[in-house]
């Protein structure tokens, strides 16, 4: 199992959340996040500074069986890509174990109901 954390412009999220149930990926959490990057700018808005180093986006988590992890990454880039600096980042961590508070299973089958599995 591996764990999906991807930081995309909040401009994206429908669209990647729209691409991650086309992919049958079903359950995420999000998270609404700031964050700074690389750039560093002020801009001058109606005489006062301000400071745009902080930057909006939105945290995507989702916990996914291993032979999900490509269309899983795939989703995400295909809907959040602009092609322009700041259209985020994606990490790939590894999950050692999941368990399901009501049923006590644990494992891949805790992330789904059994009748699901393919």
């Amino acid at each position: 199992m591996k764990k999906i954390e991807a930081i995309i412009r909040k401009t994206k999220f429908e669209e990647v959340k729209e691409a991650l149930l086309a992919a049958d990926i079903e359950w995420f959490s999000y998270y609404e996040v700031r964050g700074q990057g690389k750039m560093r700018q002020e801009r001058i808005y109606r005489g006062v500074m301000y400071n745009t180093s902080s930057i909006e986006r939105m945290l995507v988590n989702v916990v996914v069986r291993n032979k999900n992890v490509e269309k899983t990454i795939a989703a995400i880039t295909q809907a959040a890509q602009t092609g322009e600096i700041g259209d985020g980042r994606i990490f790939v961590i590894p999950v050692e174990d999941t368990v399901r508070i009501r049923t006590g299973e644990r494992g891949d089958i805790a992330l789904y109901n059994a009748e699901q599995e393919e």
